[in-house]
This record gives C-alpha cells, sequence and structure tokens, in this order.
C-alpha cells in the first residue's frame, strides 16, 4: 500500500508538466518592474520602482518590492494595490507588523505609521532555462526612526521562480531569506498578521462571488486563525469557465507550519472587494531573528482558470513537500 502511495505521488509529480513541455517562461526587464512571460504573455510582475499613489494620498504609501499583477493564464487580474481601505495592501507582499528592535516597536507593515518599511534594494540574479525563469532580489526592512548605520534591520533575499504546470497552469515558488547584522538581533512579535505571505485579491473579489477553503476543510468564515498546509481562493473572472483562482501551499519547515491564517471575515466591507488571505507564521508565537543566522519561509502557488479539486490541492501540496 505504502509503495502504491508512492507511485501515484510520483505519477502526478511527472503530470504537473506533462502537456506543458512546449510552454516557456521568460524574463522582461523594464524600468519599473521584471515581469514574468508564458509563452510571451505576462503572468506576474515584481516591482522595483516605488508605485505612485493616488492623487492626495500619503507619499509614505509609496513602495516597492511586491508582486502585481499576478494573472490566471487566461489573463485575468487576481491581485490589487493601494485599495482607499487600506493603501498599504500591495498585491503579494510580506512585511512584519510588529517586531522589537533595541527596545521599541517597529511596524514594516502600516506604511502611514512612518515607523518602517520594506522596499526593493537590488537584483541578485535573473535565470532563464528548462522552460522556468527565476528573480532572486534583495530586499531590505528599514526601521525609519533608527540611526542611519542601522536604518536596515533585516535583508531579506526573496527568490520568485515561474514554471508551467498541468492543464495550463502555472506554478510559482516564492521563497524568503531573512538576515539581520544587528548585534542584538530582531524580536518578531506575536500578532494577528504581518509576515510569512499575503494576498490582496482583485477588487472583483467579494462575499457573493469568491470562496476560500483550507487543507483541514475550513471555509471563509472558519478559516481565521486556523492552521493549515494549504489554502485556496477562488472567485469570479471572465474565464470561459466564470471561474479563476491561487491555491497558496506553504512547505512544512517553515516556521509554525502547518502555520496560521489571517483571513478577512465575511460581510467586511459591505461584502465587497474584501477578499484578503495571509500565512501567519507569527500569529501566536514570536519569533527570534539573531544576527548572523539564516532563516528560510517557502511557499508555492499554483495559478489557474477553472476549477481545482480536493484532491488536485492535496497532491499539489505533496508534490511541493516531498
Amino acid at each position: 500500500m505504502c509503495f502504491k502511495r508512492i507511485l501515484l505521488l510520483f505519477l502526478f509529480s511527472l503530470s504537473l508538466f506533462s502537456g506543458s513541455v512546449a510552454q516557456q517562461v521568460s524574463l522582461r526587464e523594464t524600468s519599473t518592474g521584471v515581469e514574468f512571460l508564458l509563452d510571451g504573455k505576462q503572468v506576474l510582475r515584481y516591482q522595483t520602482a516605488k508605485a505612485a499613489v493616488p492623487s492626495g494620498v500619503k507619499e509614505a504609501y509609496s513602495k516597492s518590492g511586491f508582486i502585481h499583477p499576478i494573472q490566471s493564464p487566461s489573463g485575468q487580474i487576481l491581485s490589487r494595490i493601494q485599495p482607499e481601505d487600506h493603501y498599504h495592501h500591495y498585491g503579494i507582499w510580506g512585511p512584519w507588523a510588529r517586531a522589537t528592535i533595541g527596545g521599541k516597536e517597529v511596524d514594516f507593515w502600516n506604511l502611514g505609521d512612518e515607523k518602517g518599511r520594506v522596499d526593493f534594494f537590488r537584483i541578485l540574479s535573473k535565470k532563464q532555462a528548462g522552460g522556468a525563469a527565476e528573480l532572486t532580489v534583495r530586499q531590505n526592512h528599514i526601521d525609519l526612526k533608527a540611526s542611519k548605520e542601522n536604518q536596515i534591520a533585516m535583508e531579506e533575499d526573496l527568490r520568485i521562480k515561474v514554471k508551467p504546470a498541468d492543464k495550463g497552469r502555472y506554478l510559482v515558488e516564492y521563497t524568503s531569506t531573512l538576515r539581520t547584522q544587528l548585534p542584538g538581533g530582531i524580536l518578531l512579535d506575536d500578532y494577528r498578521y504581518g509576515g510569512g505571505i499575503g494576498f490582496r485579491a482583485t477588487e472583483v473579489w467579494g462575499d457573493a462571488n469568491s470562496s476560500i477553503l483550507t487543507s483541514e476543510g475550513k471555509n471563509r468564515a472558519s478559516a481565521d486563525g486556523s492552521n493549515a498546509r494549504w489554502i485556496l481562493v477562488t472567485g469570479q473572472s471572465d474565464h470561459s469557465s466564470g471561474k479563476s483562482g491561487i491555491l497558496f501551499m506553504s512547505h512544512n519547515t517553515n516556521q509554525a507550519h502547518p502555520e496560521p491564517l489571517r483571513v478577512w471575515p465575511l460581510g467586511q466591507y459591505e461584502g465587497k472587494g474584501n477578499v484578503f488571505i495571509e500565512f501567519c507564521p507569527i500569529r501566536y508565537n514570536s519569533w527570534e531573528i539573531q544576527p548572523g543566522q539564516r532563516y528560510i519561509l517557502s511557499y508555492r502557488m499554483l495559478v489557474f482558470d477553472g476549477e481545482l479539486s480536493v484532491q488536485e490541492a492535496e497532491n499539489y501540496w505533496k508534490s511541493f513537500v516531498k
């Protein structure tokens, strides 16, 4: 029986790339970001330049170092930035909301408070081979209230890798490596949101036309605060099936895995444009970041049009962690 399970998982892993051999992912760098192209069509963009804020909005909300847009294989835009309810929300991103540094609190998430921020610093590498493309960047976590020599509280090397999957879908690997050089280290405080990987969905999705399901069977009403290996977010789109979505997966080596979730409740903002989810490894327990050490968080996304079954989601996660 054990051999049969292993064989089935192996065959599924092979199927992830069957039928997609001809597909190629490439990179295109512009003055404001790096685009990932699947067979010549953009599916994902990493922002290297600070995004301009809407007229009348505080300049502190402008930032770089995030993914937007992320698009389904058919081109449906699934992410959103700078919504009026939270100007500091940026597509797919993951700053820490509460950190203790030198005895004081630093907030890298809430840009309007002007205590801290996370921005793109430089490109470390770009790779294209085997039908896949990979970008590694350095992002700096900046303590705005610190002395100039201590403002870079943490360095984060973020690796984004995109490759084709089965059924016209594609996979995104999102790997964050954190380190600090501050002699006293950093305590990432326990809090209900921040860190890990967050996703603010398109303004099209709300209570009536989207759904959430976790690996533990939780839905939109019950997922917040629960732990999960994966979370499936699906919503209405202009694809012929009427649906598109993203499966977010947490690696089993991550801090606090299976990871706690932050999921906005039903009814927020009158049920419209209110889909936000996050893997939040510090939701219940703080995390020490000691100087000179490396700390890695690994996530994978499957981006798709149409339906994705629970069994498919489970198999994709197993393939990720095997």
